[in-house]
């Protein structure tokens, strides 16, 4: 399997894998006009019964046999001495091998970020990877980064994630010029950790071909206030955590008001011709599962480890879509001012942050 669109897939990674990354891989397949290839790597005699369950899933694919899997509590520098030969270290290094155009997965993402890192390499002027997710607003979606692959950040790091993030942004949801700003508890500049209003200083002083909006508060992300929301793994895990929580909350609630009696029910059952299923799509947290890792020389897509197979399948929807995009030449455009930015003589702002992140 050298030719085509290849998605290169970890079927053993993931609460719920290998049934969920097969039977997602199906969904996905039967949307898709396009022709698209599989490439999975796991344990062979697990996945071939798993495939043959789905008729067309065996011609679309091939299934490249490991029988070393990385644990979901595995430590990222365990992973990375310990996973050579695995299905999450396979399915990445395909793209290394030029074998596929995308790795998705749904194992462990701190291995993930390292194993990435190793085979893949970041590209020049970015320190780590960065996982950008996309978040339902009210027309279309923001993006948000990072959600969950750094938990500390250098002001230096925050900005490189703002280049990363606006050129995402543009290549996958077709803004010109995304808006971009940083998440704080509140708009004034004396607010926040030094953290964030030396991100905030560093990005103004950059003077970036940047929209840069100043600060965002959390009730921003939803409200689609800014393109683009910059913050840490750690808070950025926290708010995408707390929002799929709340959506289930809701859809909860939702279900229970419309089946408490039998008047309830035929209301439902005639609003679930049309608008309920409607607003049912929008809140479902697997309709926008997987988070793409940014910075790296190739692109990597991390679906959340507890998703069922209906969510894996929305994370190989994101994968072709970054397949087909321009995602990889614009974040070196960005990338390319930032290091512009760097080399400039008397800066010494840019050049203490550097030094922070190193």
């Amino acid at each position: 399997m050298t030719t085509g669109l290849v998605l290169s897939l970890d079927a053993m990674g993931g609460d719920h894998a290998p049934r969920s990354v097969v039977d997602g891989a199906a969904i996905f397949l039967k949307a898709r006009r396009r022709k698209v290839r599989l490439l999975f790597h796991g344990d062979e005699a697990v996945l071939a019964p798993l495939i043959a369950r789905h008729e067309g899933l065996g011609a679309a694919s091939e299934i490249r046999h490991t029988g070393t899997e990385v644990d979901m509590s595995a430590k990222p520098s365990e992973a990375v001495r310990r996973s050579r030969g695995s299905s999450m270290w396979n399915a990445v290094h395909a793209i290394k091998d030029g074998e596929a155009q995308v790795a998705v997965s749904a194992g462990n993402t701190g291995a993930l970020m390292a194993i990435s890192k190793v085979i893949l390499r970041m590209k020049p002027g970015v320190h780590r990877p960065a996982i950008a997710a996309s978040w339902p607003a009210p027309t279309g979606f923001s993006t948000v980064l990072d959600v969950g692959a750094n938990v500390d950040c250098a002001p230096a790091q925050l900005v490189e994630f703002a280049v990363l993030g606006e050129a995402f942004h543009r290549a996958m949801h077709g803004v010109a010029r995304p808006t971009v700003g940083l998440l704080n508890v509140g708009q004034e500049e004396l607010k926040g950790s030094q953290v964030i209003r030396d991100a905030d200083a560093l990005v103004k002083a950059a003077r970036l071909d940047m929209d840069y909006r100043g600060f965002v508060e959390g009730d921003d992300i939803s409200a689609g206030t800014t393109n683009v929301v910059v913050t840490d793994g750690f808070t950025g895990n926290v708010a995408l955590k707390t929002a799929e929580g709340t959506a289930r909350l809701v859809g909860g609630w939702m279900k229970e008001a419309m089946t408490s009696s039998l008047l309830a029910k035929a209301g439902a059952a005639l609003l679930s011709l049309g608008a309920l299923k409607q607003l049912r799509a929008r809140m479902d947290p697997r309709n926008v599962n997987g988070g793409v890792f940014l910075g790296l020389n190739g692109v990597v897509v991390k679906s959340h480890g507890g998703t069922d197979a209906a969510g894996f399948a929305t994370s190989l929807r994101i994968a072709l879509e970054m397949a087909d995009s321009k995602f990889l030449s614009e974040i070196e455009t960005n990338l390319s001012r930032l290091a512009a930015l760097d080399a400039s003589p008397g800066d010494g702002g840019a050049d203490q942050a550097q030094r922070e992140t190193a």
